[in-house]
């Protein structure tokens, strides 16, 4: 099936496009719940982070139905593009891209040489026995901020205030989302086939997140082999968002040494 993605993608972008590319992956909250990871990392990379196809108001070929065709897209626009020794930053449901990402190159011998190392910030994907991923399509604004966020007043966003095409993009990004991730934001042969990832992996995550708890953390990096697990305190779903020097001091001497 031709999982080509939309040539046309927005992207948000920083960095000497000389150095060494980080791809990073946003989950269902859109672009800009990363856009402070593309800044950081921009320092000492070229960092970019495109829209996913279907949201933010952006076309999804029909060719485009889960979260393996978004990372066949990745991995064959990535080797398009000449593009080796990539470092995949992934949250929520971009962490699962990547981790997919990972997967599928160490399978393909094309991709050899072409995926350098993973950073996994709170991503959903695999199913864990006793650690099921809430509910995102119940959960009003209130208990999302609740969920995902050490400080909800931090993330409540009153949907009140929401302008009618905010209203609209917010309506068609959560459709997306639940056609490429499905309601239950998981797939159940994940966690088996994490054993194939062959570059450093690294696993961070919120010590207060409530969309998928510390102990579902674990249990990902668990499963990839010689990944490390670093837990944030003081934050949730969006350490980056929410504790972001101490996810900064988590992640740069991992890079350093991948």
């Amino acid at each position: 099936m031709n999982t080509a993605l939309p040539d046309d993608l927005p992207v948000i972008q920083a960095g000497d496009s000389a150095s060494r590319t980080a791809l990073v992956l946003h989950g269902g909250g859109g672009p800009q719940t990363v856009a402070p990871i593309v800044g950081h990392l921009a320092a000492s990379m070229h960092a970019f982070a495109p829209t996913h196809p279907g949201w933010n108001g952006t076309t999804r070929p029909d060719s485009i139905t889960s979260v393996a065709d978004l990372a066949a897209g990745y991995l064959a626009r990535l080797l398009a593009h000449g593009e080796h020794d990539v470092v995949l930053v992934g949250s929520s449901i971009g962490g699962w891209i990547a981790l997919e990402m990972a997967v599928q190159a160490a399978h393909d011998e094309r991709y050899a040489g072409l995926i350098g190392a993973v950073v996994d910030i709170d991503g959903v994907g695999v199913v864990v026995a006793g650690e099921p991923v809430a509910d995102f399509f119940a959960l009003d604004a209130r208990g999302l901020a609740e969920a995902a966020w050490h400080d909800p007043e931090r993330g409540y966003v009153d949907p009140a205030r929401f302008t009618d095409e905010q209203r609209a993009i917010q309506q068609a990004n959560r459709h997306t989302m639940a056609v490429i991730a499905g309601t239950s934001m998981s797939d159940p042969t994940l966690l088996g086939r994490l054993g194939a990832v062959n570059v450093p992996t690294l696993v961070v995550w919120g010590e207060s997140d409530r969309v998928v708890t510390p102990a579902y953390g674990r249990a990902v990096a668990d499963a990839v082999p010689g990944a490390r697990f670093t837990e944030i305190q003081m934050a949730g779903h969006l350490p980056h968002l929410e504790a972001p020097d101490a996810t900064w001091a988590a992640i740069d001497p991992f890079l350093r040494q991948s």
